[in-house]
């Protein structure tokens, strides 16, 4: 059975009223695992969370020189 506050449409989820997106909560519940494991889970897990991108910024409808990043 639905909560009063529900059916009215008053509950938001905790983390939208903290002003976070859902990726953001997801990675800090994320980190907040990965940091709990033990050795060697935790370094093992530590090198997945690196994420490697390409930004390439386009003119005259073609892709300019791309840039390499890592998060």
């Amino acid at each position: 059975m639905a909560s009063p506050a529900a059916a009215s449409g008053l509950a938001v989820p905790f983390w939208r009223s903290a002003g976070m997106t859902y990726i953001t909560y997801s990675n800090i519940c994320a980190r907040l695992v990965r940091n709990c494991l033990k050795q060697p889970h935790r370094s093992e897990a530590l090198a997945r969370e690196k994420v490697h991108f390409t930004l390439s910024k386009w003119g005259e409808g073609k892709p300019n020189k791309p840039v390499y990043g890592v998060l």
